[in-house]
């Protein structure tokens, strides 16, 4: 397949278009911009090379000059939707900052409903990734803690925000496919989990239902799950 690499290469360090000819017709940001808009429409399933090349009006073959493959394709999606991040000067209060960060991730990723079935380690070297990550090592200048656990507490925040993501959304598509409403099926299934409950086969599940009894604030869970992701890297709370 013309420009697909024989041995494993990062995307980044390739020229822009490979091989002889006239100027490319094409820039990185333009492909990346017609292959997110099609993921947000229709879905990272509907995404190919050969939609990206209509999209933008050229030939499939064309295009594998520019993107060796499919993969290097969702590592410009992955840095183009990073660039959406408003990197803001950092307050100074390092919680308060990457609590910022985590929230304006989880609203890329629903603008993205496709973002948390990509996100990877490896996708980590893009610029707008880099940039993103020396943001967040900035905002973390005033926690005395080595580079090493910052970088860990990075990875930790995002994978709570990405999981969290992901079946936020997964519940969403699920509801949308389903013939009755939300609210029906959760009557029924509540319905079903007290009669289980009422058996007194699990009293432990019975004690944690009465001492939440109402419906769960997922609002508050999401906060709480990154309050405490920073508390246990915060020596004051040691």
């Amino acid at each position: 397949m013309a420009g697909r690499a024989a041995e494993p290469e990062v995307i980044w360090a390739r020229p822009e278009r490979t091989g002889r000819g006239p100027r490319p017709a094409y820039t990185r940001a333009d492909i990346a911009a017609a292959a997110v808009r099609i993921a947000d429409a229709e879905g990272l399933d509907a995404l190919s090379m050969r939609r990206v090349a209509g999209e933008l009006g050229c030939g499939t073959m064309s295009l594998y000059n520019y993107v060796p493959r499919k993969e290097d394709l969702y590592e410009l999606m992955i840095d183009a939707i990073g660039g959406e991040h408003d990197i803001q000067e950092p307050s100074g209060d390092w919680r308060a900052d990457m609590l910022r960060n985590a929230r304006e991730t989880r609203a890329i990723m629903h603008r993205h409903t496709w973002v948390p079935r990509l996100m990877s380690g490896v996708y980590g070297f893009s610029p707008n990734s880099l940039r993103y990550l020396e943001h967040c090592l900035d905002c973390l200048e005033p926690l005395d803690v080595p580079y090493g656990t910052k970088m860990e507490l990075v990875a930790l925040l995002n994978g709570v925000v990405t999981t969290y993501v992901a079946n936020e959304i997964a519940t969403a598509e699920r509801t949308r496919s389903m013939p009755w409403s939300e609210e029906e099926e959760n009557a029924v299934r509540i319905a079903y989990l007290g009669s289980q409950v009422a058996t007194g086969a699990y009293p432990r599940l019975a004690a944690a239902f009465m001492e939440q009894s109402g419906p769960i604030d997922l609002e508050a869970v999401f906060e709480r799950a990154l309050g405490r992701v920073l508390d246990a890297f915060d020596p004051d709370l040691r």
